[in-house]
This record gives C-alpha cells, sequence and structure tokens, in this order.
C-alpha cells in the first residue's frame, strides 16, 4: 500500500474471508450441505463447480441449477437445505467490531463476488443493511471484481474518488483491478485474521480514526 495523501472516506470490505471466518462462500455451503446429507465433500463440491462462475455473475441461480446439482451427487436433496447452508455462514465478529467502530466516522461498505441469494438471505440473518451502505454484489450487476466496474459503482454512489477509499480483500487478485482504480487497498491473511493488525495500519499509514 502506498502512504495515503488524501482523507479517507469510505473503508470497503469483501465479505468471505474478511467478514467471515471461511476462505470462501463455496466453502460455506458446500461443507453445510456435505454434512447435512453424509455425502462426501468433494462430491458436492464436484456438482456446483460448472455453475459458480455464473452463479456470481447473474446468468443463473441456485433454484435453476438444483435439479441437475442433484442429479450429479445422485441423491435428490431438498432445496431448503440450501437456506440452512447459507445461515451457516460463520460471521468475523473482530471485523465486524471494526467496522462498528469504523463506521461512526466513516462510511463502511462490501463489495463482494457473492450470488445474489445467498447475499440477499444473509442480508436479513446478519442485518449487513444495517452497518453497510453500499452493498455492492456481482450476481446484481452481472460483472465481478476482476474489472474496475464494481469498484466504480460503489464510488459513484458516494461520490468520491478512488484515492479516498480503502479496499480490503482476502484475495490478491481481486485487488488488482481496485488498485489499478486508484483506491488503496489491504490484503487481509484469512488465516491468520489479524484484525488488530489491519486496524493499526488504518490508524499510522492513513490516519483513520477510531474514536
Amino acid at each position: 500500500m502506498s502512504n495515503g495523501a488524501r482523507v479517507i472516506k469510505a473503508i470497503f470490505f469483501d465479505y468471505d474471508g474478511v467478514l467471515t471466518t471461511d476462505k470462501t462462500g463455496s466453502l460455506t455451503t458446500n461443507r453445510y450441505l456435505s454434512e447435512a446429507s453424509g455425502l462426501e465433500f468433494e462430491l458436492v463440491r464436484e456438482a456446483f463447480a460448472s455453475f459458480n462462475a455464473d452463479l456470481l455473475i447473474g446468468k443463473t441461480t441456485h433454484t435453476a441449477i438444483w435439479d441437475a446439482v442433484c442429479d450429479s451427487i445422485g441423491r435428490k436433496l431438498d432445496i431448503s437445505l440450501l437456506e440452512q447452508a447459507f445461515l451457516s455462514t460463520p460471521a468475523n465478529d473482530a471485523m465486524f467490531a471494526l467496522a462498528r467502530k469504523l463506521r461512526k466516522r466513516y462510511v463502511v461498505g462490501i463489495i463482494t463476488d457473492n450470488k445474489k441469494d445467498r447475499l440477499d438471505c444473509l442480508r436479513k440473518s446478519q442485518q449487513l443493511d444495517e452497518l453497510f451502505s453500499p452493498i455492492i454484489v456481482s450476481a446484481e450487476h452481472k460483472i465481478g471484481k476482476q474489472g474496475p466496474a464494481l469498484f466504480e459503482l460503489a464510488l459513484c454512489e458516494l461520490r468520491i474518488k478512488p484515492e479516498e477509499a480503502i479496499f480490503v480483500d482476502n484475495t490478491p487478485a481481486n485487488l488488482v483491478a481496485a488498485k489499478g482504480l486508484g483506491l488503496h487497498t489491504y490484503l487481509h491473511d484469512d488465516e491468520v485474521n489479524d484484525v488488530e493488525g489491519l486496524a493499526a495500519i488504518l490508524s499510522n499509514q492513513y490516519d483513520v480514526q477510531f474514536d
């Protein structure tokens, strides 16, 4: 990260791997379905794998692919298990606490490559809209974080410049477009989950205030 010359106005968080303690949403969903059905995790993962890219950019939905997934795993599962899988998402409580502190002085938002039905469920269960705004979801806009468009949408909604925002993600590739656009970026190691270290960098490098 380069030293921020401008006053920071917004901090954007990725969702899975940053605001959750699972690296990806697919991991969460596949693990729950595997445990609930007694099927091997890899079998469930493979059944969803070919649909994942289209789910993330809104080209299809879980409802539309459910029969094909069940055919692949060789068992008819009740689709209600899917909502329970979404609800099993483990929140990163320390990161949520940091976002609440930041919210007192700054805009905090989410920019995520995610499935619409999953994020709709989690927005309600985790009350995301009470803390984060905007929440920019790839499936709603049919584009991912590999390009600048999602970040431009977030900046446009807030009417701020790229250098007035910081984006936190746990995947290096997801930081490339944001950095190229001019946002400050931070790579969060989801295995270490050093939220205190992130807070220190925000304070020391960008003069972000927590009081």
